[in-house]
């Protein structure tokens, strides 16, 4: 019942994919691959029609065979089958999921035509028929309190958004809708999609209260977790082995970004073409105050007296940026800009002047999911000299005060202040630049691929006996693209704890869920941190998976001959810590190379 209206909508478009998948995919699995090179796992390689051939070690996977052989009739011919099922499944962390479904897929069917990213497609097509197959059988679980009940209707929302992004992931590895001689520009959102999958069904559990309830919830998740985790996995096999490939000269089908080659073509004012005049005009402006389509001032001055009015003014249909002015003013709202509302921009007249503010808080009875003041789920947000309160206080816990689910968001010059929650950045890509952040236990906290650049973390003074920690990560597995970097920021005291900084401890971080990652860089560490610099969860919870990294600090705080020693824990280099640059690690030149957002995509130093 749960899920009746995606049943009708889609299956007729999945029995038209799977079936045109049947027919392409058994001719990669013969003249798709003849020779496979393990690119970055092994050791392997396999047969051509003429015969068989090893390679050593290497780094990737590659095959080729005569383009006339067809697809496996005999029992040799399903062996060479199993034999390349294995070999590709055997970058995921569940092999037995991956070669039980690909095999399934291949085996006893004919085929005209095939491309690599087919064995993605099924994979994708497999963890979303898992995922609904899941949600359908909560309708026979008894949710008898308020809080379980309130988590389910959570819930629902949750896997909406998880079943409409596995949908929209296999289109795109499919081809529909783009170039089909390359997917170079999809991996990056087909990285960000599933990563939020996997959040979206962590999210729903871990609303429920403790109990057997809980416990139901994460079972029955189980397996559509671990299918979309394969499909990350593969998507970085496939890339592997075309790059690999394309390097010998015999294919020209890329799914990952070619050597030498920019993902994005760059007009001559150094823009994406993908962004609209629009976005150029306001993006190139010299002027901090772009002309805006609608002004909200509380003093009646405007064209609104509210920003949920003014949202809710905004066209169904509108071409480019929709840009929201906020005069100064202090806004008693919960705002919420929906994933309907695209391409959108609210700036202010500063962060100390145009501020949204809130109180809802876990202590009266509200989940951390929806305690926050502002959200943001529209695709491609922009947030600019605005202020976001949540005033709650320390002894109310949990209380948010923006929760950013949009994918490609960016807040710049903004201050978001708290307690404990402040900043949940929840899911997909997000860029601060010059933010002011501040808050006690885990104020940056969530499970998207986020930078804050040139920012500053301003550590309060929390309630006696309570430890001060900055970053709460919360990767749930080691294939998501995720993680939190801190680059060229400072770490400091607010001026209320500066007197009591040597008796509360405080800390960079904690693993909120068990493959946690988060990298401080080039950043300015004041001597409020603790000498061991990291804090556990609980025991030995997530130490040895977890991914902790600092590179290059300076400051009192920044010294790491104490730190904590971790398997997790590392003091990196720079080759490792270009990794998680603007440029790298949110492939930010897609979306950021524009002159009205400052932005360093690569190292300072």
């Amino acid at each position: 019942m749960a899920f009746q209206d995606f049943d009708q909508i889609s299956e007729r478009r999945r029995a038209v994919r799977e079936q045109r998948f049947r027919r392409r995919v058994m001719i990669g699995v013969v003249s798709g691959f003849a020779l496979l090179v393990l690119v970055g796992a092994g050791v392997f390689a396999v047969v051509s029609r003429a015969g068989h051939r090893q390679n050593g070690p290497a780094s990737g996977t590659a095959a080729t065979a005569s383009a006339d052989q067809a697809a496996p009739t005999t029992a040799k011919d399903v062996s060479k089958t199993d034999k390349v099922v294995k070999v590709i499944c055997n970058a995921t962390d569940y092999k037995e999921k991956c070669e039980n479904t690909l095999t399934l897929a291949l085996r006893n069917h004919s085929s005209s035509s095939h491309h690599p990213r087919d064995y993605v497609e099924t994979a994708i097509l497999a963890a979303r028929d898992e995922l609904r197959r899941a949600f359908n059988k909560t309708d026979s679980l008894k949710f008898d309190t308020p809080e379980e009940k309130a988590a389910y209707e959570d819930c629902k929302v949750l896997m909406e958004d998880a079943m409409e992004e596995l949908e929209a992931s296999a289109s795109a590895v499919s081809g529909k809708g783009t170039d089909s001689g390359s997917l170079s520009s999809e991996t990056p959102q087909l990285n960000s999609w599933l990563s939020a999958v996997m959040s979206y069904q962590q999210t729903c559990v871990d609303g429920f209260p403790e109990g057997k309830l809980k416990t139901d919830m994460e079972k029955l998740f189980k397996a559509s977790k671990e299918f979309t985790s394969n499909s990350l996995a593969l998507i970085s096999e496939v890339a592997s082995f075309l790059t690999a490939f394309q390097a010998t000269g015999t294919a020209r089908h890329l799914l990952a970004k070619e050597p030498n080659s920019s993902p994005v073509s760059l007009d001559s004012d150094g823009f994406p073409n993908w962004i609209a005049h629009e976005d150029r005009r306001m993006l190139k402006g010299k002027s901090d105050k772009p002309t805006p389509n609608v002004t909200v001032a509380k003093d009646g001055t405007g064209d609104f007296k509210t920003i949920n009015d003014a949202l809710a003014a905004i066209p169904a249909k509108y071409d480019g940026r929709y840009i929201i002015y906020i005069k100064e003013g202090v806004y008693e709202e919960t705002v919420i800009v929906t994933k309907k509302m695209v391409h959108v921009t609210i700036y202010g007249d500063g962060s100390q002047k145009s501020i949204i503010t809130g109180s809802k808080n876990f202590v009266d009875g509200v989940r951390t999911f929806q305690t926050a003041t502002f959200v943001a789920l529209g695709e491609g947000f922009f947030g600019k000299a605005m202020g976001f309160r949540n005033t709650a206080g320390p002894e109310k816990h949990q209380a948010v005060a923006v929760r950013v689910q949009a994918d490609r968001a960016i807040f710049a010059n903004c201050r978001f202040e708290g307690y404990q929650d402040t900043l949940y950045t929840q899911t997909h890509r997000q860029f601060y630049r010059s933010c002011v952040i501040s808050g006690t236990i885990d104020f940056i906290f969530g499970d998207a691929a986020v930078v804050f650049q040139n920012c500053m973390l301003v550590v309060r003074k929390p309630l006696q006996n309570q430890q001060n920690i900055v970053t709460a990560q919360g990767r749930v597995d080691k294939q998501q693209t995720t993680g939190i970097v801190l680059h060229n920021c400072r770490i400091m005291a607010d001026k209320t704890l500066e007197p009591e900084k040597t008796r509360v401890r405080s800390y960079l971080g904690r693993p909120w869920k068990e493959y946690s990652r988060t990298i401080v860089m080039e950043s300015t560490i004041e001597d409020l941190i603790h000498p061991d610099g990291w804090l556990p969860w609980e025991g030995e919870f997530a130490l040895k998976t977890l991914f902790y990294a600092e590179y290059n600090n300076k400051g009192p705080g920044a010294k790491v001959d104490a730190r904590v020693n971790w398997p997790g824990y590392k003091v990196i280099n720079k080759e490792e810590a270009n990794k998680f640059t603007v440029e790298n690690f949110l492939q930010g030149s897609d979306w950021l190379n524009a002159k009205g957002v400052p932005v360093r995509f690569t190292l300072y130093n």
